[in-house]
């Protein structure tokens, strides 16, 4: 039996292959805007008209009383955004203003939404018909009862969240982190209750995951409180309608803004912190950060904000408190411009608690190696460092895209659990517990292929002196038959006038 990935299958790619015959005709960068506003605005819509047959069925006539929505944690939907009213326009040329007019209108009425929701369906770019058609599909959306229909509208919003990333390469980095990394993080840190935060929080990819867990552990979402900061403005409300979408209550601060130079949540201290910063930005720097109370373990370069990122978290962290970051590989290692000095000092303060190295082509907007930081307050097990080596694990799903299945979460959560427990043995190539002074002895690197060292090979039973006389036969004609393969070419360029 194959194992269950994390990636998406099923209605999800139905719907985006329809909405996406709408691409051609709206620019690149309203496209997003455009499909992500539709999916909130028909879940808030069925979400209130689920509400509002209970209460008709009630019979006491408060089906128009907006505290009777609110009481559900449902927003309320003014007549003229309500989807069926949208839906009857679908196929008319003032399609676009009826959907702003929506929009506006769930503004007004839910001051939690003031200027989030996009407004530019009007637009005399947006083709028309096009739009209707895509109105039309996520019309006819089969939706069995609320629950499943909350479920699938957060499926279709976290696949067409995955889907932009992937599009827009470099760019999907800022709003989207794989799902299967998020659920590894969550999966170790088990965020059952407290304040969770992250500080570079996307489209909050991290807090959905966390409140599934919740879910899947019986616990009380109402015991978590949500707390991130976005310094891209519409990927702060992109953040903001997935919040809604699922009907978590989050604190964003009243607009987006840079986590360095505008802390938003400057007194907070976290139960977890879950983040993926992006990579080794250069432009983060500005003089009023020169002696800033974050950089308790050494000012970070002006060229890099890896260390910055690391030392913001460390500063929100609460007493027992946890981390757990996405950060590139050369975090590990790299000894410029006092990097190595800062890292040394955390790494004394007995605050790394595990390193993951993660697997290549997890991620759709970067290519470099990439890690997973697990960094601690009061470690169950003092003075020493869990390192799991998983570049081996995950499976490709198409050409480019790697993902880890549940088994291979699973697996990464249990070694760190049993880490915790003080039950983990090593395994070669896997995964290896390391004291401090022996993290000293490498120069404070910590990469996890220095101390879980090569998986041990199984002999295959074939002597020694035969393979290599095998190996170096094979490899004598590989050698001619690249010589024979440089003449071709060189022969064929030289008959198109290109001697060398």
């Amino acid at each position: 039996m194959a194992k269950q990935t994390n990636a998406k299958i099923g209605f999800e790619k139905e719907l985006w292959a329809a909405a996406d015959a709408m691409r051609n005709h709206v620019s690149s960068s309203e496209y997003r805007k455009v499909v992500v506003g539709l999916i909130f605005l028909k879940y808030v819509s069925d979400a209130f008209e689920h509400r509002y047959q209970e209460l008709i069925e009630e019979g006491y006539g408060d089906e128009e009383d907006r505290d009777a929505y609110m009481e559900k944690n449902v927003f309320f939907v003014p007549e003229n955004a309500r989807w069926k009213l949208i839906a009857e326009k679908s196929y008319t040329p003032e399609i676009g203003i009826v959907l702003d007019d929506a929009m506006r209108a769930i503004e007004k009425e839910n001051k939690t939404l003031k200027n989030v929701l996009p407004i530019i369906y009007a637009n005399p770019d947006l083709d028309k018909r096009v739009l209707g058609n895509v109105v039309d599909i996520f019309t006819n959306i089969n939706m069995h009862d609320a629950n499943e229909e909350k479920d699938l509208l957060g499926r279709a919003y976290e696949y067409f969240i995955e889907q932009f990333a992937a599009q827009e390469g470099k760019g999907g980095g800022e709003f989207y982190t794989p799902t299967s990394i998020v659920k590894t993080i969550v999966e170790i840190l088990k965020p059952y209750k407290g304040r969770v935060y992250d500080p570079a929080c996307g489209s909050g990819g991290m807090f959905v995951q966390s409140a599934k867990f919740i879910t899947e552990h019986s616990g009380n979402i109402n015991d978590l409180s949500i707390y991130g900061q976005e310094s891209n403005p519409d990927t702060w409300k992109m953040a903001k309608m997935n919040m809604a979408i699922r009907g978590l209550e989050a604190n964003f601060g009243p607009y987006h803004a840079n986590t360095f130079l505008k802390d938003l949540h400057p007194t907070l201290k976290a139960d977890y912190i879950m983040a993926n910063p992006p990579f080794n930005i250069s432009d983060w720097w500005e003089s009023s950060l020169e002696g800033d109370r974050r950089w308790t373990y050494g000012t970070p370069p002006k060229g890099n904000a890896n260390y910055a990122w690391i030392q913001h978290m460390i500063s929100h962290l609460a007493p027992g408190g946890k981390i757990g970051l996405v950060l590139a590989n050369g975090s590990l290692s790299t000894a410029t411009s006092g990097e190595g000095d800062i890292r040394k000092n955390i790494i004394e303060a007995d605050l790394i608690e595990g390193i993951v190295a993660l697997p290549a082509n997890l991620f759709y907007s970067v290519t470099i190696p990439a890690c997973l930081w697990f960094i601690s307050r009061d470690k169950k097990q003092t003075g020493k460092t869990v390192f799991i080596d998983a570049r081996k694990m995950g499976e490709l799903v198409d050409r480019k895209h790697r993902d880890f299945s549940d088994d291979d979460i699973k697996k990464i959560a249990d070694t760190f659990e049993a880490f915790q427990n003080g039950t983990l043995e090593d395994v070669k190539g896997f995964c290896a517990v390391v004291e401090t002074a022996d993290i000293e002895k490498q120069d404070y690197i910590l990469t996890p292929g220095r101390y879980v060292g090569i998986e041990e090979q199984a002999d295959d039973g074939e002597p020694f002196e035969e393979k290599m006389e095998r190996l170096t036969s094979e490899l004598s004609e590989m050698f001619l038959r690249s010589h024979e393969l440089e003449k071709e070419i060189k022969e064929r360029l030289g008959a198109i006038g290109f001697d060398f």
